[in-house]
């Protein structure tokens, strides 16, 4: 099974370094040196990582071959991709691989359905739920245990409970308000 695992950004200095905005939560496995990875477009790769480092936060990497700012450049916007065994889970109890979230059905604890998970968005202080709901819309539900209650990979479902306003419809959001002006206007004035 393949996985992406990060895309190539722009080049950092001369020497054919590229910051990388990162996919995976185990970057320091797939993204090591020594790494082969694949690439879209596939005409970029195979790529081996010769070096990687964290400079201000981001991670820089230099491939095999490319030794100056030109080089790195053309890499610009390209996917890299690992080849997992898909029966390979993740070290820690509660931690999943994106390809294992990927199109669970998401609902809530009433068994109320919100959507599907069609992507995983991994940001500096949580992940992202990226929900497509029933009418076309997308949704996104931070990764975290207050809102995720379960994830059941045999039922191939995400059950939230989430906050008010994170999955409410626009709709019914303005409804209530009107509701609630409404109530407000009329109730405090006294004959």
């Amino acid at each position: 099974m393949q996985l992406v695992v990060a895309r190539i950004g722009r080049a950092h200095g001369i020497k054919g370094e590229v910051t990388v905005e990162v996919r995976t939560d185990e970057p320091e496995l797939r993204l090591a040196p020594g790494a082969v990875l694949a690439t879209d477009p596939a005409a970029a790769g195979p790529l081996t990582i010769e070096t990687g480092r964290v400079h201000s936060g981001r991670l820089l990497l230099r491939f095999e071959g490319v030794s100056d700012r030109t080089g790195a450049e053309a890499l610009r916007n390209t996917l890299l991709i690992a080849e997992i065994d898909p029966e390979e889970l993740p070290e820690g109890e509660d931690e999943y691989y994106d390809h294992q979230l990927i199109d669970l059905d998401v609902v809530t604890a009433d068994g109320t359905e919100v959507g599907r998970i069609t992507e995983i968005s991994h940001l500096p202080t949580q992940d992202l739920f990226i929900v497509e709901r029933p009418d076309g819309s997308e949704v996104m539900i931070p990764f975290v245990e207050e809102i995720v209650t379960e994830i059941d990979l045999e039922e191939q479902k995400a059950v939230i409970t989430p906050p008010p306003g994170l999955i409410d419809d626009r709709a019914e959001i303005a409804s209530s308000r009107e509701e609630t002006a409404g109530a407000e206007e009329t109730g405090g004035a006294e004959s």
